[in-house]
């Protein structure tokens, strides 16, 4: 089985509420019925307005969410019906490869199938700074900055997804997909984001070792961070 991530552009003429339901009902169903093992949507919608101050956009127009689909194989042949039926509700898509480790497990807000996860789910997508190489990059986020992103953060979702290779013509050159998961409030008040609530300074330290460790290997002008909401429509089995 492998996992494939299709990231998604809305077009303009079609509301961010008409775009998740067309991913996460018409589109979810035709992903199950071609075989997909588990699909899950995140979509930038009205729910996660809130947080529309943690955006940072770097590619333009910014992608609106992404599907994720584990499927057994992503040879182009097996996966041309799944990039069809994405690609047909989307203004552009763009499908990679990845691995996935799941450092944090969400236990603490279980998802329900087709419903929506509770507080919201922050994407990011990261290039590989030049000064890295591809095992020093990948040394220093996951031996390192792992555990202080779980340490700094009330994150109860953590999923790292590492490109192997890019599926569709003209996908942006992204080297990671990151999604993480925060309670509601985390979307306005970053004491809640770093685990901090009512202790300020609690906030600064983590804020302070969270930016340190971010910075050795993510070059902040060259990271797209979206807030959506997560759907899980259908889990992979374990």
């Amino acid at each position: 089985m492998e996992k494939v991530v299709y990231v998604v552009w809305r077009d303009s003429a079609t509301s961010p509420e008409a775009f998740r339901e067309r991913l996460r009902n018409g589109v979810a169903d035709k992903l199950l019925t071609l075989g997909a093992r588990g699909v899950q949507v995140n979509v930038a919608d009205d729910a996660v307005q809130p947080a529309a101050g943690l955006r940072q956009v770097r590619t333009r127009p910014q992608m609106e969410g992404l599907v994720s689909v584990w499927m057994d194989s992503a040879i182009e042949q097996f996966r041309k019906p799944f990039d069809e039926a994405i690609e047909a509700v989307s203004a552009r898509i763009a499908g990679y490869l990845v691995t996935e480790s799941n450092p944090i497990r969400n236990t603490r807000f279980p998802p329900k199938p087709g419903e929506r996860t509770a507080g919201f789910s922050q994407l990011a997508f990261l290039k590989r700074p030049p000064r890295l190489t591809h095992e020093a990059w990948l040394d220093v986020w996951h031996n390192s900055h792992t555990q202080i992103a779980v340490d700094t953060q009330d994150n109860f979702q953590y999923v790292q997804n590492v490109v192997v290779r890019p599926l569709t013509y003209g996908a942006p050159a992204f080297d990671a997909i990151v999604e993480e998961c925060f309670p509601a409030a985390a979307m306005t008040d970053p004491h809640a984001f770093f685990d901090a609530v009512g202790d300020e300074e609690k906030l600064q330290r983590n804020v302070q070792a969270m930016m340190d460790s971010c910075h050795r290997f993510i070059d902040f002008d060259k990271i797209d961070v979206l807030p959506t909401s997560q759907y899980v429509v259908k889990a992979p089995a374990a």
